[in-house]
């Protein structure tokens, strides 16, 4: 039987002798986080695992480095750097290797463990809101869209209620000029923090996507829960109809092509109040 008595070997990381102390932080979109002491800073960091399988995995891999390296903000979390397996640097071409590992600053906690113990007070909610739409027009401005935004992806130190978004697994650099038009995966969205327009046109988006996810997170910190807890994408879609009933004849005749009974009752429900 293979000896499990260490960190590394436990969980496939090859960091060579830089890192010690590791321990599980959790799982990202794209890989497995741990934490570990940097021997050469002291610090303790967070070291995220790009495993490379295919081309596909290489590609998204690749993407993700790209952005993570190009986003230096107090309200983004900071990557230190990127090393190829064994701590070794990337060498020129880094396609043929098997991982990445992104070593980055450590957190406290992120948003949903926090929200796990209740809804924050106005004054909590506002100072770490306004943090978020700091960091999100970083972002935006560096012509990124996240993508996946939701309170697992917001990281906090709560001695300084310092916020900084993470996680750029999903994220992609986009033409401001164009809404984009790669498809986005049902099976990695969050579709909880989805908004309409995504659930209805997932290979059409803009930087709003974005703004409506934070908006739910907003609510989230207010409520301590999910405002759209839908069980599926229509479920998802009824929800946010029943809340916000507002819709322009685009999107209308969107909705009516993927659920149209619902969509022709809440129209009769509108026309006999009005």
């Amino acid at each position: 039987m293979a000896k499990l008595d260490t960190p590394i070997t436990l969980h496939g990381f090859d960091l060579g002798g830089h890192f010690v102390d590791l321990r599980p932080l959790g799982v990202g979109v794209t890989g497995l986080v741990l934490s570990a002491v940097d021997q050469r800073t002291g610090q303790r960091v967070a070291i995220k695992k790009l495993v490379m399988r295919d081309v596909v995995t290489v590609k998204h891999a690749l993407r993700e480095v790209k952005i993570t390296q190009r986003l230096h903000h107090e309200n983004v979390v900071k990557v230190h750097e990127v090393a190829a397996p064994f701590g070794r640097p990337l060498p020129r071409d880094p396609t043929q290797l098997s991982a990445l590992y992104i070593v980055q600053e450590c957190m406290e906690t992120d948003l949903a463990r926090l929200l796990e113990q209740g809804p924050l007070d106005t004054d909590h909610a506002t100072l770490l809101f306004y943090q978020l739409l700091r960091g999100l027009k970083f972002i935006h401005s560096a012509n990124v869209l996240h993508r996946d935004l939701k309170p697992a992806n917001i990281f906090i130190n709560t001695d300084q209620l310092l916020l900084k978004i993470g996680d750029f697994g999903l994220a992609r650099i986009v033409d401001p000029h164009y809404s984009h038009k790669g498809y986005l995966s049902e099976a990695l969205v969050t579709k909880w923090y989805c908004s309409p327009r995504l659930l209805l046109s997932p290979n059409n988006y803009t930087k709003a996507i974005d703004m409506w996810a934070a908006g739910c997170i907003l609510a989230e910190m207010l409520t301590g829960h999910m405002l759209f807890a839908g069980a599926h994408e229509l479920e998802q879609m009824q929800l946010i109809l029943d809340t916000v009933p507002v819709l322009r004849e685009e999107d209308r005749q969107d909705l009516l092509q993927v659920m149209p009974s619902y969509c022709q009752s809440w129209v009769e429900s509108e026309e006999a109040l009005s």
